[in-house]
């Protein structure tokens, strides 16, 4: 219904949903074509146009993009180009397995030298040696500039144009399914970016009730929200069948307000998997409804923060903001029982009780991390946890996530010790974005070096200076969750006790030390993994003096 719609005649129909306009002219090939208004603000036009073709619309406040735009090639505020999005696939979809779901989080402008699609697939032979089965892609939605999270994209249909544009989209993922990698792709719906917005002069696409710290948000539950509501559900169908991409990941739903008798979210998910499709969400609430299929949104899986709080608050020993609230073992413990620290218990950092229970919901419903692009990105100076502890704490951190029954996701280049930060950048053009950009981050996170420089993206670049040690640990790892790993089932027991940790799952049991210390083995095992010095085998309830280190056991 959005967007422009190549026929059978070499002509193409042109649909903006614009009820606020009284009229609107098309713009093409230097022609102007007046577009037909029916009684729901839908202007329409159907003219002689070809694939590459540059259009725009004329409204009362001047000429502006299409906002259901395919390609921006010249920008946020650039003339909209016509792109058929007409591609020969050479690879079948691939079906996600939660099972054996190991994702690996890209940011496509960092994860290589020249930032590309291009260039990433150049990688995708090492992802595969690695042993991950996905590649989440973080945003793609056509934003200012040439650099940026992409979480200030404003253009849901249009790819980025530094990034390749769409055709380059198709063909990373036509390549990535060629090699069995499915694709995942990161999804803003809570907002759109403050910069090349033009939505906000045709129609009601935004809420007026509720509001975000990032943007505008969408109005799915007040008057005229039946067609921002279809705008937003037609584009997770665009990305799960024009792109091919096997699943999405849902930026931050806790920001996305609907109060409409079927949440959008309700409806995000069924549309998915109608097309067996996979959806991830983001969200801080630690409410199982989410992911419940009964009375609930039916999301497949969501990520936890606390697994990845816990731990980190543990290993590194901070302390300041959300990790005021973790920082013991028994924290840790509760993450792999419980899933949630935070389940209906009072958080002194939020100064409320906080979450709920996830009751008998499988493992393979959450996904778990030790870094991802928000705990690295919005540190001040955007250290990777490589630069805040050491290796041991890294390797013990590492183990404990990829071999946990949880969905394991990997931050690009923590599999071989990347030290480059990486930072948050952006590329506005609107002096007044920069400004307040540059102090907020200041200001709330420290980051000295300048969000709008170039040094703050090239810095966060991936150096791909590989610790092969680390890198062959991680694979070792990989392999033992695929061939032993307690993969989905919770049935996991967990003792702790000075300085030390054992995990027992149904084929594979953790020896953590987190110090040098004596600890006891709850079980028989025979070593399959060490770190330091475990013995090659150990009896239950046998009292073993270990370096500090992890030791997994064949059981």
């Amino acid at each position: 219904m959005f967007g422009p719609k190549f026929l059978d005649n070499e002509e193409v129909e042109f649909t903006l949903w614009a009820p606020y306009q009284s009229e609107v002219f098309l713009l093409i090939n230097g022609n102007k074509y007046k577009m037909e208004k029916d009684e729901k603000g839908y202007f329409t036009a159907t003219v002689k146009a070809k694939e590459g073709d540059k259009y725009s619309f004329l409204t009362n406040k001047g000429e502006i993009p299409d906002p259901a735009s395919r390609y921006q090639p010249e920008g946020v505020h650039g003339k909209s180009q016509l792109v058929s999005l007409q591609y020969n696939w050479d690879s079948k979809d691939v079906k996600i397995d939660p099972k054996n779901l190991i994702i690996y989080e890209i940011h496509v402008g960092t994860f290589t030298k020249e930032g590309t699609f291009y260039s990433a697939i150049e990688k995708f032979d090492y992802l595969v040696d690695l042993g991950v089965t996905a590649v989440e892609v973080m945003p793609v939605f056509q934003f200012p500039g040439k650099k940026d999270w992409g979480y200030d994209g404003v253009y849901l249909y249009a790819v980025q144009n530094s990034y390749g544009g769409p055709y380059a989209f198709m063909k990373f993922t036509d390549e990535a399914h060629k090699r069995g990698l499915s694709v995942i792709l990161d999804v803003v719906y809570n907002h759109v970016g403050p910069e090349g917005n033009y939505m906000t002069i045709l129609g009601p696409y935004f809420s007026s009730r509720y509001k975000t710290p990032w943007g505008l948000t969408f109005n799915f539950d007040d008057a005229y929200s039946d067609e921002v509501r279809k705008f937003v559900l037609e584009n997770v169908r665009f990305w799960l069948e024009i792109f091919h991409v096997d699943g999405l990941r849902l930026d931050a739903v806790h920001a996305i307000y609907d109060f409409s008798p079927k949440h959008i979210l309700e409806e995000i998910s069924e549309i998915a998997h109608s097309l067996g499709k996979f959806v991830i969400a983001e969200s801080d609430l630690n409410d199982p409804k989410i992911i419940r299929k009964e009375c609930g949104y039916n999301i497949d899986a969501q990520w936890v923060d606390d697994f990845h709080h816990s731990i980190h608050a543990y290993i590194t020993g901070e302390k300041n903001g959300y990790y005021s609230d973790y920082g013991s073992l028994d924290d840790i413990v509760k993450a792999y029982t419980d899933v949630f620290v935070y389940d209906g218990k009072y958080s002194n950092f939020r100064k409320k009780t906080h979450g709920m229970p996830v009751g008998n919901l499988d493992a393979c419903k959450f996904v778990v991390y030790i870094q991802n692009h928000d705990q690295v990105g919005n540190r001040g100076n955007g250290e990777r946890i490589s630069l805040l502890v050491d290796k041991e704490s890294y390797k013990i951190a590492s183990a404990l996530y990829i071999l946990s029954p949880f969905i394991p996701m990997i931050f690009m280049g923590e599999e071989y010790y990347e030290k480059n930060p990486f930072l948050f950048f952006s590329d506005f053009s609107d002096p007044t974005l920069i400004k307040g950009v540059r102090e907020g981050r200041l200001r709330e996170n420290g980051q000295t070096i300048d969000p709008q420089s170039d040094e703050a993206f090239e810095k966060s670049k991936l150096s791909w200076n590989i610790d092969i040690e680390i890198l062959e640990y991680y694979k070792k790892l990989i392999n033992i969750r695929k061939e032993f790993g307690n993969k989905c089932s919770r049935n996991v027991k967990v003792n702790k006790g000075e300085n030390w940790l054992s995990i027992v799952m149904e084929k594979i049991m953790l020896l953590v030390s987190f110090a040098n210390t004596e600890l006891v083995s709850p079980a028989k095992g025979n070593l399959i993994l060490s770190t330091t010095n475990f013995p090659a085998k150990v009896g239950k309830g046998q009292k073993i003096t270990v370096n500090k280190g992890v030791g997994v056991y064949l059981i």
